[in-house]
């Protein structure tokens, strides 16, 4: 994924190895990708806080995680605002899914 910001305001951008790209408001790679997915799309709202969708994000990973024996290890999470303001959160996945109903 790509993010970033330009005269038009925020962006995000997935490409894959074969040179695919996409624009979109929010993307999940990797093979835990469709699990993630559920969790993301059903409690996405444009109205987000950064702090709610740190947790979102989070929790999609997590079940994620749980579901899908090949993903795994660390959340990397990465929060970067128009001003430049840029934040990142790496969380070990250890028991990660316990404060979710999954």
């Amino acid at each position: 994924m790509i993010c970033g910001w330009d005269k038009q305001g925020p962006g995000l951008y997935y490409v894959d190895d074969n040179g695919t790209r996409l624009s979109g408001r929010m993307f999940s790679t990797g093979c835990g990708n469709s699990y993630a997915y559920g969790v993301v799309d059903s409690g996405y709202r444009e109205d987000m806080t950064v702090e709610e969708a740190y947790e979102l994000g989070r929790r999609g990973i997590a079940h994620a995680t749980h579901r899908d024996a090949y993903s795994g290890g660390v959340i990397n999470r990465k929060y970067s605002s128009h001003a430049w303001n840029s934040k990142s959160i790496f969380d070990q996945l250890i028991d990660s899914h316990l404060p979710y109903k999954i």
